[in-house]
């Protein structure tokens, strides 16, 4: 099994930088994808970032640009640089993993789960 839990969120301004952690507990050896997703109040859960073991990322269209993840070394520690926010950037932030080799946005594909981080734009 694989624990995850975020760190990092809280109340901004708009226009504010923010940086997310996600630090993995347990068999954290067999963790190949960390992936960000979000999901704001009535809204249904949107995927965000994902990288792979070797580096490889994918961003959602709608962040890229603003939004960086990173996996600083073989320790599965990893970061959501999120800058220029936005109020509709208001919403809880959940780090997700798996361990099948596949780097993507479907939920679906992430069996292990943090339980969230909410994060909160003002104007």
């Amino acid at each position: 099994q694989v624990q995850l839990v975020e760190s990092g969120g809280g109340s901004v301004q708009a226009g504010d930088s923010l940086r997310l952690s996600c630090e993995a507990s347990g068999r954290t050896f067999t963790i190949y994808t960390v992936a960000w997703f979000r999901q704001g109040r009535g809204k249904e859960r949107e995927f965000l970032a994902a990288i792979s073991r070797g580096g490889t990322t994918k961003y959602a269209d709608n962040v890229e640009g603003r939004f960086t993840i990173s996996r600083p070394g073989p320790k599965v520690a990893v970061y959501l640089q999120m800058n220029s926010l936005k109020p509709d950037d208001t919403a809880v932030y959940y780090c997700a993993a798996e361990s099948r080799g596949r780097l993507g946005s479907d939920e679906n594909w992430y069996p292990y789960w943090g339980q969230g981080s909410q994060i909160t734009v003002s104007s």
